[in-house]
């Protein structure tokens, strides 16, 4: 019985951060642009941009952790970026799973003649699968007292559940400006963005609840204090129906001449949840970036403090000769 309970326990803490987070997020979040803002579609330093994204949460108190999968693809084209999205993400016992294709368009467009203060639009389309696995849970009808208490998956647990999945509609859109003057020691940027604009029906037991649009709004200040050395104080707040969450960052660079590569390290903090710490390096083509949350919400005395890890690749396509338009200085 002690065993149950404690399973019950860690499903209602787990029940309650799931709760608490609605939609899967990244602590890493700029790492995979087109999973921030749609708007940053093509704004690549080169004639391609491939991503990959892994994240592992709750291995401290769940039974099976909360993974989140992505891969993403985009290409500048004159004033256009064209680009995809497939991600994945499984959380709990049911393997409740979401996967996501998405494809994603943008225009950008400078509004002086020097062209360094920029505008991008971007939208992005696709689809959602939400899926759970009911015969691996169980439930009060299929307990047993016998040999001391025990679920019996073999009984009948009496519930009456629709289809295991369900197809959605996915529609997100966002806005970006950015000032993209490389050898300004100041390059400022801002965006929004917005997904689930449709409101998709979401249920497994034939209701009428509809996922809320989700709300993001970001900033950041790109400081260069020499040719070799860079910090990136930014902000971003996100608004999910009651929910409002603030994440505050500071991210560092320094250019080895000698061995030309960039060192990069980051502290996160997202109020009354996590610190996130990171470090990485840029060579050549190639970023890699390795992040840990620090648990510090009212589960962290569960968790001893224990979230998640986090791991980011990007690699970048030879650069263009030629480019139209000023981008992003390296969000």
């Amino acid at each position: 019985m002690k065993k149950l309970k404690n399973y019950i326990i860690v499903f209602c803490l787990g029940a309650v951060s799931f709760a608490k987070a609605q939609d899967f997020h990244l602590s890493l979040y700029d790492a995979a642009p087109l999973f921030l803002n749609p708007a940053m579609t093509g704004l690549v330093e080169g004639k391609m941009r491939a991503h990959g994204h892994y994240r592992s949460q709750w291995n401290s108190v769940a039974y099976k952790p909360f993974t989140t999968a992505l891969v993403s693809f985009d290409m500048p084209k004159g004033k256009w970026g064209f680009g995809g999205q497939i991600s994945n993400m499984r959380a709990g016992i049911g393997n409740y799973n979401v996967f996501q294709a998405l494809g994603s368009i943008a225009y950008a467009v400078p509004f002086d003649k020097n062209k360094f203060h920029n505008l991008s639009l971007g939208l992005q389309a696709g689809f959602t699968q939400k899926r759970v696995e009911y015969p691996v849970h169980t439930f009060d009808n299929q307990w047993s007292t016998l040999d001391g208490g025990s679920f019996d998956k073999s009984l009948n647990n009496n519930e009456n559940f629709g289809a295991q999945a369900q197809f959605q509609e996915q529609v997100n859109a966002g806005l970006l400006y950015f000032y993209a003057k490389q050898q300004s020691r100041l390059n400022p940027f801002i965006g929004v963005s917005a997904f689930n604009l449709t409101q998709p029906k979401e249920t497994f037991l034939g209701g009428n609840n509809r996922l809320p649009m989700r709300l993001y709004a970001h900033a950041g200040l790109r400081v260069n204090v020499s040719e070799l050395l860079y910090f990136i104080p930014k902000v971003l707040v996100y608004q999910q129906k009651n929910i409002i969450q603030q994440t505050y960052a500071m991210d560092a660079g320094y250019f080895f001449k000698g061995e030309k590569f960039y060192a990069l390290a980051g502290y996160i903090f997202r109020a009354n949840d996590a610190s996130v710490a990171y470090i990485g390096f840029r060579k050549d083509n190639s970023i890699l970036k390795l992040g840990y949350d620090f648990n510090t919400s009212s589960l962290r005395g569960t968790s001893k403090t224990r979230g998640a890890f986090e791991i980011s690749l990007t690699w970048l396509g030879k650069k263009a000769k030629n480019q139209e338009v000023k981008n992003c200085p390296r969000l």
